[in-house]
């Protein structure tokens, strides 16, 4: 049974790879994952292949063995695994609950490691895991402390991973956007005055469709947009502390 896994389903990034995995290729089953299960059900009239909802919390370590159970019973031929379940908040790292915060490292980090970990065994040549990055992995965010350096760790996990990977022919990609127009902002944003200077939005499909291009040629981190691949690039150059005043100014916070 040859199926795709896509986590944080439900709305987003993850919603938009169910729907362009779907159109692109032909899966025995889609299993998706995400907490709000009328959102998943909500999906089986926009796919061709037989839905398999999964509503789990993946900030529960309960739901990995829940899902590790799953993949023992099934033994699917596991084709793709995506890992777009997550979320950030925009605040002071001091002003941001405690609770909040470890959550997202759950969810941002701790997830991805156990859903790729328990994949493998089910992965053959020519099998793909993708990652949901952020532009934010390639420089530290005053103000979006946590969520920039939890997507850190992915994009250095997914690279590191996929060099493992690379002789058993299953490839990693991170997928590193900027600024995404999805339902991320209802929860990252508790306060407008925290982040204000956004400078450019892109739409969730297009994000995806370079995403799915960007594996087929293999790359291991794929960034839609030239002026995020410039933005990219120049953080690469500039010294950190430089990024973090340029960020800083433009949000008009002290530096």
């Amino acid at each position: 049974m040859k199926i795709a896994l896509i986590t944080g389903a439900s709305s987003g990034m993850g919603r938009e790879f169910v729907l362009q995995l779907d159109r692109a290729e032909r899966f025995d089953e889609l299993w998706v994952v995400a907490r709000r299960a009328e959102r998943l059900e909500a999906l089986r009239g926009e796919v061709r292949a037989p839905l398999r909802p999964l509503p789990t919390d993946l900030t529960d370590p309960s739901a990995f063995e829940a899902l590790s159970a799953l993949f023992a019973r099934e033994k699917p031929e596991l084709s793709v695994l995506v890992n777009a379940g997550g979320f950030g908040v925009f605040r002071a790292f001091a002003d941001a609950p405690l609770e909040t915060q470890l959550r997202m490292i759950d969810l941002n980090d701790k997830a991805t490691v156990a859903l790729c970990y328990l994949a493998l065994p089910y992965m053959t040549r020519g099998s793909r895991i993708v990652n949901m990055g952020s532009l934010s992995s390639f420089q530290p965010v005053p103000y979006i402390n946590v969520y920039g350096a939890s997507k850190a760790f992915v994009l250095s996990f997914s690279r590191a991973l996929g060099a493992e990977l690379k002789p058993r022919g299953i490839r990693v990609m991170a997928v590193c956007p900027g600024w995404v127009r999805t339902e991320f902002f209802d929860t990252a944003v508790t306060d407008p005055n925290v982040i204000t200077y956004y400078n450019r939005y892109y739409e969730a499909g297009d994000v995806v469709r370079r995403a799915l291009k960007d594996l087929r040629r293999g790359k291991d981190v794929s960034v839609c947009g030239l002026p995020v691949r410039a933005q990219v690039l120049l953080v690469k150059l500039l010294l950190h502390r430089l990024v973090m005043r340029i960020w800083c100014r433009q949000q008009g916070k002290p530096v």
